[in-house]
């Protein structure tokens, strides 16, 4: 069994941030879960544009208001408590935080080691 509190994450190396975003990352792959499990926090007014070529990515809404555009077709959907939306395709996309930080419950399938960082396009390389 394991148990992790996210006040054990805050600070150590599984704590990552950039410009306008963080990443607590509860559960990685040296966990053997087969995905990895990350509490993450978009800064109000961050725009974040991304593509995980490699990975699958699902969000869950916890808190603040934004939206997530489609990159190939445009469409935008706004994301507030309760919302989830699922990168099912390694769909390019652009999240935007508009009313507070955007607080996310996020899980990415090939796990992330937790080491990784943003490739120029917003993906992640997967690591072996």
């Amino acid at each position: 069994m394991i148990v992790r509190e996210l006040n054990d994450v805050i600070g150590s190396w599984r704590h990552a941030s950039g410009d306008g975003w963080e990443s607590r990352r509860i559960v990685l792959a040296e966990d053997k879960m087969g995905c990895s499990l990350h509490d993450a926090l978009v800064k109000e007014g961050a725009e974040l544009h991304l593509e995980y070529k490699n990975h699958l990515e699902t969000n869950y809404c916890i808190s603040g208001e934004g939206e997530v555009v489609d990159v190939a077709t445009g469409k935008t959907w706004p994301i507030h408590p309760g919302t989830m939306y699922a990168l099912d395709k390694n769909d390019r996309h652009v999240l935007r935080a508009l009313k507070g930080d955007l607080r996310l419950i996020c899980a990415f399938t090939p796990a992330l080691s937790g080491r990784e960082t943003h490739d120029a396009d917003g993906s992640y390389r997967v690591e072996g």
